[in-house]
């Protein structure tokens, strides 16, 4: 039950933009919770990515004194990963493409993981 609330929490979040093209729910360990990808997309290796980048970028915040990690974002030619805590064992990440207004879909993220914070 509670994979098809984060689901629904997850469907609603890609609805709210036309540049969201995946996303799902991760625990820091990298485990999947829950998540909307394209079939291109392996859930193993998207989970253990996630745990890697994130894993990495609170120990570079850490080291050059930025404090707590709030967000990861990559770019790439052809679009973005973004990935922000929704407590303090989970992440939301989406993908989106290259054309994304990063501003809404910031934000768009920050409401969607508050409530995913809520349901777990």
């Amino acid at each position: 039950m509670r994979e098809e609330m984060l689901k629904s929490t997850l469907s609603t979040l890609n609805g709210t933009s036309a540049d969201i093209e995946a996303s799902a729910v991760i625990s820091t360990d990298g485990l999947i919770m829950a998540a909307l990808l394209p079939s291109t997309m392996d859930e193993d290796r998207v989970g253990a990515m996630a745990a890697a980048m994130l894993s990495l970028g609170e120990r570079t915040s850490d080291e050059l004194g930025r404090g707590e990690l709030e967000q990861v974002l990559i770019k790439g030619d052809k679009g973005y990963v973004l990935m922000t805590h929704a407590g303090p064992d989970t992440v939301v990440s989406v993908v989106a493409k290259p054309s994304a207004k990063l501003g809404l879909i910031f934000l768009d993220v920050k409401r969607a993981a508050a409530e995913i914070q809520n349901l777990i």
